[in-house]
């Protein structure tokens, strides 16, 4: 195992996905805006593929690369329908916030 293929130590790369994914735990925990919550999980998906590509690349092997774009793709989709259930909720809604989706209980 050759860890000189990175131009950037692993440790660097490591604390880096730290640091996003625990961006993304503060986002969640202290914000109660729908759309922060759900960027902050975007980080947090984020931080996972950066671990994923380099470990890949320290390791010669591309199955974290195929594990990046599946996560990337599911990333998207939960995007796109978080979205889309957040538009529809709070609609008439003057104020967003996430404590509000007890409405939803029937």
């Amino acid at each position: 195992m050759d860890l000189t293929v990175l131009p950037v130590a692993l440790g660097d790369y490591i604390g880096l996905s730290l640091v996003i994914f625990f961006i993304g735990v503060a986002g969640i925990a202290l914000r109660r805006n729908p759309l922060i919550v759900l960027m902050s999980i975007e980080l947090m998906w984020n931080a996972a593929n950066l671990l994923f590509i380099t470990f890949a690349r320290v390791y010669m092997n591309n199955a974290g690369h195929i594990f990046a774009f599946l996560v990337i793709t599911v990333a998207a989709a939960e995007a796109a329908i978080g979205l889309a259930i957040v538009v529809v909720v709070f609609r008439n809604a003057k104020n967003v916030d996430v404590d509000d989706v007890r409405i939803l209980r029937g």
